[in-house]
């Protein structure tokens, strides 16, 4: 598994990034040596925020977390980046490591997450519109994300709300 450390207003210290990859190497008895893991590490105002990405044969695993610093942010992300792992367990299995399930070892102890389950499923015309108009239905809704119709191009899209309060945009593409 090869291991990058991207980072956004600050400078990782040769100490961190050892510990970074020290800590996130744990997770290679998951994956072959094909997979790519990000480490994203960016400096907030009063908060330090980090997010493991990794990318294997079309999946994408990922967990983000925020804290006081970069050190107690490593140690929060990598349970919660195995959780999802365990979670998805089902689907990934035939992907991962041929043994990666045979011990079942979260990080620091922390008990599993129960299954999710769907329990509703809601149906809605999607309204054709701009995206500026999508993110006003968006505030006006209260929602967390808004799918709608591009009104120029008519493929479907959803704004969201990141995190810091900002809006994102998905715009799907088919696979080739």
């Amino acid at each position: 598994m090869r291991i990058e450390i991207s980072e956004k207003n600050c400078r990782a210290s040769e100490k961190l990034i050892g510990v970074v990859n020290k800590k996130v190497s744990r997770l290679e008895k998951y994956f072959d040596e094909d997979a790519v893991c990000t480490v994203y590490l960016k400096q907030e105002s009063k908060f330090v925020k980090t997010e493991l990405t990794v990318q294997y044969k079309g999946n994408m695993v990922r967990a983000e977390v925020a804290a006081d610093n970069f050190y107690d942010a490593i140690d929060e992300v990598l349970p919660k980046f195995e959780k999802q792992i365990y979670k998805h367990k089902t689907k990934l299995e035939s992907k991962l490591k041929k043994d990666a399930f045979l011990e079942k070892q979260l990080f620091f102890g922390e008990a599993e997450l129960p299954e999710s389950k769907l329990v509703k499923t809601k149906t809605f015309s999607l309204t054709p519109m701009t995206t500026e108009e999508a993110v006003e239905q968006l505030d006006l809704l209260g929602h967390s994300f808004y799918i709608f119709q591009d009104a120029e191009t008519g493929e479907v899209r959803v704004v969201y709300l990141r995190a810091g309060g900002d809006v994102g945009l998905i715009v799907p593409v088919k696979k080739a």
